[in-house]
């Protein structure tokens, strides 16, 4: 096995690391940003409208896990792929996640969100991004410094297709985990805010899963 190495060290270092990274994230978003997102959620509630989250790879994964919160809260919540999403209209929202803000594939139905009316949040690292630039309101959460080694890989389908990785916190491990963190947070201020308890969410929880 060559050197002797204590591999639960390392993958306890790693988690250390990653949640003072969250820590720190912490105190680096911005609160008006999720007062407004926040608020958008609330009208979405009380409005009755629709809410789409959209991620690719493992932050569509995070979004998936926000849904269903939502769904929990008594949302018309959904996740873009899935077949028995219903068509976005005006008043409706759109969450889109994305680290780069570049991925072309959420950047294009973001813009298509847009072209019907539908309010859209942008969760990622670069404002400035594409997606951030065309977002109603956008919370800026803290990722790895760079989007990657090559900057024409900035775009999540062809870093997969040709390989481009990036070292520990690997691909967009920091960003991801502290979206998921991050959101989670903003499931229990709305639970706050709209006067859900938990037994509510746990009513409206799966009673058949595999």
């Amino acid at each position: 096995m060559g050197i002797n190495r204590n591999y639960a060290d390392i993958a306890l270092s790693a988690m250390n690391e990653i949640a003072r990274f969250i820590e720190k994230a912490s105190h680096e978003i911005e609160p008006t940003q999720v007062e407004r997102f926040i608020d958008v959620l609330e009208k979405a509630y009380y409005g009755k409208k629709k809410v789409l989250v959209m991620g690719a790879g493992r932050s569509g994964l995070v979004g998936r896990a926000f849904a269903m919160r939502l769904l929990h809260m008594g949302f018309n919540s959904y996740v873009l792929g899935d077949t028995i999403v219903p068509s976005v209209s005006k008043g409706d929202v759109v969450v889109a996640i994305s680290g780069s803000g570049r991925t072309k594939l959420i950047v294009t139905a973001a813009e298509t969100a847009k072209q019907v009316g539908a309010t859209v949040v942008a969760v990622t690292t670069y404002p400035e991004s594409p997606l951030g630039r065309l977002a109603d309101v956008v919370v800026r959460v803290p990722g790895r410094a760079k989007t990657s080694r090559r900057g024409e890989m900035d775009d999540y389908f062809a870093r997969q297709i040709l390989g481009v990785h990036e070292p520990l916190a690997p691909l967009g491990t920091l960003f991801e985990d502290t979206a998921m963190v991050f959101l989670d947070g903003v499931v229990y201020s709305l639970m706050v805010k709209l006067g859900v308890s938990e037994d509510q969410m746990r009513m409206r929880h799966a009673n058949i899963e595999l």
